[in-house]
């Protein structure tokens, strides 16, 4: 599978399958020594399913979505999102596909918090060149969507950690990726908040047919999922 010269052009001509076939990675620890996390992982996720990765602190569900989502190279292994070989493009093919067809929440929201609710939400629009007063237009309807329409002037540092994640999310959804990659993001919220956070997610996934890849401790917000994938010793089990 060759790497693609424009990945967002091909991807968003149809909804693409995810495809991860014998994925290994490892690391050396301080000692010198080499750990592996992941021995050999498959499966394959179809447009409009979300995904529950489970497994004990440590098992790798982190480094598996940093993979897929092109934040981190494989030792071995292939990453197919529709046509588009992953683990075998060039930086700048990285760049494009995750900015134009990859969404990320992470457990600690990563926003920067010297920008507003909106600003925050707005900047992958702007990334691919939105003009910015329309940019603003589709966070602020976002913001509102999630009930912090009230709050979308506010700096992100001055949130509370529900409405920080809230802020998240609508930046990882408002481009419509075709592909989103969750890390324990309910992981610092109540239960109430937690829950709407992931049905948001399951929401996304079956309105606009998308790839919804969700690592959490959580059996609730697993059971949310169409299937659930267990990580342990470096490799996957449950319902494939």
């Amino acid at each position: 599978m060759t790497e693609l010269e424009s990945p967002s052009a091909k991807l968003e001509t149809r909804n693409p399958k995810l495809t991860v076939t014998d994925l290994r990675k490892s690391f050396l620890t301080p000692a010198g020594e080499r750990l592996e996390v992941l021995r050999g992982v498959t499966f394959s996720v179809n447009a409009g399913e979300s995904v529950a990765i489970m497994g004990a602190s440590g098992s790798g569900k982190s480094t598996l979505l940093h993979l897929l989502g092109g934040l981190e190279a494989p030792d071995h292994g292939s990453i197919a999102a529709g046509d588009f070989a992953v683990e075998g493009a060039s930086q700048s093919a990285l760049a494009r596909f995750r900015n134009h067809q990859v969404g990320f929440v992470f457990q600690f929201h990563h926003l920067l918090t010297d920008l507003t609710a909106a600003e925050n939400v707005s900047l992958p629009l702007l990334m691919k060149r939105t003009n910015s007063g329309e940019a603003t237009r589709m966070a602020m309807q976002a913001l509102e969507e999630v009930g912090l329409g009230n709050r979308a002037s506010h700096l992100a540092g001055n949130l509370s950690g529900g409405e920080q994640q809230r802020v998240a999310l609508c930046r990882a959804l408002i481009n419509q990726p075709a592909i989103v990659l969750a890390d324990e993001p309910t992981g610092n919220l109540d239960d109430t908040i937690g829950d709407e956070i992931a049905r948001s997610l399951m929401a996304h996934a079956k309105r606009v047919r998308a790839i919804v890849i969700l690592a959490t401790h959580s059996h609730a917000v697993a059971t949310l999922c169409d299937r659930v994938l267990t990580l342990r010793d470096g490799r996957l089990t449950g319902d494939f």
